[in-house]
């Protein structure tokens, strides 16, 4: 990881793409039930606060490994949401 600002800039991209994906679904399955994905949405807008909040924490000791462990986060999250967004039916 570069710096902070590729890290919020990684976060950004991340859940914007996969609120994007979300969107695109509900686009493309006209009809269907969109309770769903707007759960999905609002998890996506939950994590990027809760990982923007913890970049932006002043009070840590080891910036370095407080900054791997967010971006592992924004992973794990990020593969989760995914998951959430392929099984839709």
């Amino acid at each position: 990881m570069a710096n902070v600002r590729d890290l919020k800039k990684d976060i950004n991209y991340v859940l914007g793409d996969i609120i994007e994906a979300a969107y695109v679904w509900e686009y493309t399955h006209t009809g269907k039930d969109t309770k769903k994905t707007e759960a999905i949405v609002d998890e996506a807008i939950l994590t990027f606060d809760e990982l923007i909040t913890k970049v932006n924490d002043k009070s840590v000791e080891n910036k370095k490994a407080h900054f791997k462990a967010v971006n592992a986060e924004l992973e794990t999250k990020g593969r989760a949401l995914i998951e959430k967004i392929n099984a839709l039916d």
